[in-house]
C-alpha cells in the first residue's frame, strides 16, 4: 500500500512519513525515510533525526512500489530465479554473485528472507518469471509446497543447523564472471530508472542506498558508478 493511501483518511496527511528498515536490522545501516505526496518537510527532518539518533543512515525516498532498495533488488533476485529455472545450478548462481562482490548469493538470500515474501514482491512488481506451460514458476511452486527457505528448513537449499547444504561444485572464473554480469544487468537497469524517476535526490544517493541497503559490492562504487565505468571502458575498447 502506498503512503498516500494510508494518509488519505488522516486529519493531517502531512504528518505521515514512512520509515523502512532492512533485515537483518542489526547489520544493515540504511533506513529509507519515505516521503508521500503530502508529507511536510519538517516531518521528513524529524524522521531523519530519529534515524540518525539510533545510529542508522537515513535515505529520503519517494513513495513508490519498492521504494529504492527493494525496487532495485527485486529484478536481481527474479533474474536469479529465471536462471535457476533455465537449469543453472543454485551454487553457480550464488558463486557468481560472490565473485562479483556481493556479500551473499541471491539464492541463499531469498531463502533467508523467505520465499513467500520474495514471491509476493515479484508478483506485486510484475517481475516474477514465467512458468513452463501452465505450471507455476519454480519460486511460486516452492511456496505452494510450503518450502519457504530457512524458516521451514527447505527452500532453494536444504537448511541444516542454520546453514544451507550445498553440493560441491567448481566453476571457471570466466563462467562465473559472465553469469555475474547477467545477474547484475536487471539491477543496473532498474537503478538507472529509479534515478531517472527521481526516487532519490541524485545518482550518488542511488549508489549509496544500494550499497548500504543491499551490500552491493562497495569497491565497485554502486550500480550507477559501475555501469558508467563499464560503459566507458567498452567505448574505449571499441575505439
Amino acid at each position: 500500500m502506498k503512503l498516500e493511501e494510508i494518509a488519505a483518511p488522516l486529519k493531517d496527511p502531512g504528518r505521515l512519513v514512512g520509515i523502512h528498515f532492512f533485515n537483518p536490522v542489526a547489520q544493515l545501516p540504511l533506513v529509507e525515510v519515505v516521503r508521500g505526496d503530502a508529507t511536510r518537510e519538517e516531518e521528513i527532518g524529524k524522521a531523519c533525526a530519529f534515524v540518525t539518533a539510533i545510529n542508522k543512515l537515513p535515505l529520503i525516498v519517494k513513495s513508490c512500489p519498492g521504494f529504492l532498495v527493494n525496487r532495485v533488488l527485486a529484478p536481481y533476485m527474479m533474474e536469479a530465479v529465471r536462471l535457476y529455472q533455465e537449469g543453472q545450478p543454485r551454487e553457480k548462481i550464488d558463486q557468481a554473485a560472490l565473485k562479483f562482490g556481493m556479500p551473499m548469493g541471491p539464492m541463499e538470500l531469498m531463502d533467508m528472507v523467505g520465499l513467500d515474501i520474495c514471491n509476493k514482491v515479484g508478483e506485486e512488481l510484475s517481475l516474477a518469471p514465467e512458468g513452463e506451460g501452465s505450471q507455476d514458476n519454480v519460486l511460486a511452486s516452492l511456496v505452494k509446497q510450503g518450502k519457504l527457505g530457512k524458516k521451514t528448513g527447505r527452500g532453494f537449499y536444504q537448511w541444516e543447523d542454520g546453514k544451507p547444504k550445498r553440493e560441491p561444485m567448481d566453476f571457471s572464473d570466466t563462467e562465473l564472471t559472465r553469469l555475474g554480469e547477467k545477474l547484475m544487468a536487471p539491477l543496473l537497469a532498474e537503478a538507472a530508472r529509479a534515478e531517472a524517476e527521481g526516487v532519490v535526490a541524485d545518482a550518488d544517493h542511488v549508489d549509496a542506498g544500494v550499497i548500504f541497503g543491499t551490500g552491493f559490492a562497495p569497491f565497485r562504487g554502486g550500480p550507477l558508478h559501475y555501469a558508467k565505468t563499464k560503459n566507458a571502458a567498452a567505448d574505449k575498447e571499441a575505439a
